[in-house]
Parts: structure tokens; sequence; C-alpha cells
């Protein structure tokens, strides 16, 4: 083996993950969930966003699949942060202070 080849797959031990290369893990956070209403950057439209969820990325879609139905409406995650569209702060703060997160109301 040349010094710049590597072993990515192994008949007895499968796929090689590289040494470097860690699962992915959630930001850590302050353990406070963050609900605001954001328009910028979305021609006046209005979306609720929901920050500082510490969920893997499956966790975190099956959370906004259940936001989502929750309030009627669409919405998506992005880099760590679901988006609901529309204003539901309330509705959100809500059904998340039932599942025990500790939840703010932040902005305006």
């Amino acid at each position: 083996m040349s010094k710049d080849s590597r072993l990515v797959y192994s008949t007895d031990k499968g796929r090689i993950r590289p040494e470097d290369t860690a699962p992915a893990i959630p930001p850590p956070g302050d353990g406070i969930v963050r609900i605001r209403r954001e328009t910028s950057g979305r021609k006046g439209k209005g979306v609720t966003t929901i920050s500082g969820l510490s969920l893997d990325n499956g966790t975190m879609v099956q959370m906004a699949k259940k936001l989502k139905q929750l309030c009627g409406t669409g919405g998506t995650v992005k880099d760590g942060v679901v988006e609901i569209q529309g204003d539901h702060r309330e509705k959100i703060r809500d059904a998340l202070v039932k599942e025990g997160y500790t939840v703010k109301l932040a902005g305006g």
C-alpha cells in the first residue's frame, strides 16, 4: 500500500470509518429552547423558528413533523433549526413545555 491509500472496506470488518470522522452529535447548548418569529429574508412572510433542541437529525425531523401537524402548516429543518410557517409561538411553546423542555419566547 502506498502512503496515500487508505482502507475503506474490509471483508471481515465491513465499512471502515476514518479515525478523524466521528458520528454526528448535536452541538452543546444551554438547555433552553428558543422560539422566535422571523421575517427577514422571507419577503415579509413570517415563520416561527425553534432553536436549541439538542436532538440528532432524525429525531429533529420527527419533532418538526409533530409540530407541523399541531399547527396545521408546513415547515422544514435547516441547520439544526426547525422552521414552521406562520406565527405559532404560543402553541409550540405549550407543546414543548408538555414534553419537558425549558422554553423561552425570544425576540419580538
